[in-house]
């Protein structure tokens, strides 16, 4: 997925002028909120786990060679491979070498924002192959040719009618009845096409939800069972994943896992929850001839032992962009790389540059919203603010902005001279909005009074009320 941030501000106003795309975010908005509170509220011991699973994370990050080399020595054992990509050209090209040793033509993939950052679609596209995504959302929006607006709901900013379209003009020549809507007949219809590529492909792409050190499992995660026959029906499959996805042991993985449904869908489990330890056995009635994991660090190694090292810790569960005001407002493809809402507006700067993503940090409103909920208990606000501050001292931020930061810091230095410039604004901005007692427009403040009135100020300073309360006692 090609990198569109520097477009952020105009895909911001583009979204907000949509109106189908703001019917469909507010309607999923409000099901993954309620659903979820639903489901920590069953479980008394939520929180407590939560703290185990910060444990766990925190304990492995600050092991992670260890923890990575005992997995990639029981992958081996198990008659698996693991490959290192530094870099996302680097595992495009692992996998594209794989696929073609393979001698097949076709490839199906489960959902895996590896492969988003990787853009491994279009490497395998490029070198021959056709490629059919399985995860019901991803095959949406690779018919309709659009990258991903969410990390578990790809297809989110789609109502169920233009899906029921798009259906329309994909499927002509599997002779399916048209013009169905119900979600049950389109779940149906993606079935009844997807069946046939399940059989006939030569080659598996999955994700990994976590990866397993003790023993060398890959743990993968879905709804909708993609994801095994993508593993066990082709003769190769290949996991892509990233470095920080290891965890210990086959107990920590359960930990994580009583959470991640729970957050990410409001399920106490995902319907289908799969260990996958290497290629086919003798004894084995089906399964994949070769098996490798393909260990992606693309700049996450660096982030070891830094400010943002708990950024590591996220195990996407896409709960920081369900409870995003900015991101209910605009969706994903605002954001525009592969990571969006809070935790994007982090990771991407981290990981695509921040002169590139100076936007992003300051898509946020800070209300804290995004750690409240976090299984990781991750400080997205800190670490947005640790991006504002760099962007301040690399002179990424508009120059008017810095003139503005450095006027109010001089006034602010100086309390005689604050309180007084205060009481002439209070003053101004008072007469100016008359009988009404509100302002439809600010100097300097245009944005503030786009969609709404700001009050006029009412009475005096704090200050002053604080020095008469003081008098009064």
């Amino acid at each position: 997925m090609k990198f569109t941030s520097p477009l952020f501000k105009a895909q911001v106003r583009e979204a907000l002028d949509n109106p189908t795309l703001q019917s469909a975010l507010h309607r999923a908005k409000d099901g993954f909120v309620e659903k979820r509170d639903r489901a920590v509220a069953a479980l008394p011991e939520f929180h407590a786990i939560r703290r185990d699973a910060v444990a766990i994370k925190d304990h492995t990050l600050a092991n992670l060679d260890r923890y990575l080399g005992q997995f990639e020595k029981q992958v081996e054992a198990s008659g698996g491979k693991v490959h290192w990509a530094e870099s996302t050209t680097d595992l495009a090209r692992i996998v594209t070498e794989i696929t073609h040793s393979s001698g097949g033509r076709k490839v199906i993939k489960g959902k895996s924002m590896i492969g988003e950052e990787a853009e491994l679609n279009e490497a395998l596209h490029e070198g021959g192959f056709e490629v059919i995504e399985t995860d019901l959302g991803e095959y949406i929006i690779q018919l309709a040719d659009e990258p991903p607006s969410h990390i578990i709901a790809p297809a989110i900013h789609k109502t169920r009618q233009q899906i029921a379209q798009l259906f329309k003009e994909s499927h002509t020549q599997f002779n399916i009845e048209s013009n169905r809507e119900s979600i049950a007949d389109l779940v149906s219809e993606a079935r009844t096409v997807l069946r046939s590529h399940f059989i006939s492909a030569d080659v598996g792409i999955t994700g990994g939800n976590f990866l397993v050190a003790e023993n060398g499992s890959v743990v993968l995660v879905t709804n909708e069972g993609n994801d095994d026959l993508s593993a066990t029906l082709p003769k190769v499959h290949i996991v892509t994943s990233s470095i920080e996805k290891v965890v210990p042991t086959l107990e920590d993985a359960t930990t994580l896992l009583r959470l991640l449904g729970r957050s990410a869908s409001g399920q106490e489990m995902s319907v289908y929850t799969t260990l996958f330890n290497g290629p086919k056995r003798r004894e084995d009635p089906d399964g994949p001839d070769e098996f490798h994991v393909v260990l992606l660090d693309n700049g996450r190694s660096k982030l070891l032992g830094g400010e943002f090292q708990e950024m590591l810790r996220c195990i996407r569960c896409g709960a920081c962009l369900n409870h995003c005001l900015v991101y209910g407002s605009v969706g994903g493809h605002a954001y525009g790389w592969v990571y969006s809402g809070p935790m994007g507006s982090v990771l991407t700067p981290l990981m695509q540059g921040l002169k590139e993503t100076r936007d992003l940090p300051n898509a946020s409103t800070l209300c804290g919203r995004c750690e409240e909920i976090c299984l990781m208990s991750i400080p997205i606000p800190r670490m947005l603010r640790a991006h504002r501050t760099q962007m301040h001292k690399k002179g990424f931020d508009p120059q008017r902005q810095r003139f503005a930061l450095a006027a109010w810091g001089f006034v602010a230095k100086r309390p005689r001279l604050y309180r007084l410039l205060s009481r002439v604004k209070a003053t101004l901005l008072a007469r100016a909005a008359g009988k009404t007692g509100r302002l439809s427009r600010v100097p300097f403040g245009k944005a503030w009074t786009f969609d709404r009135d700001l009050p006029a100020p009412q009475g005096g300073s704090f200050v002053s009320a604080w020095n008469k309360q003081g008098d009064a006692s």
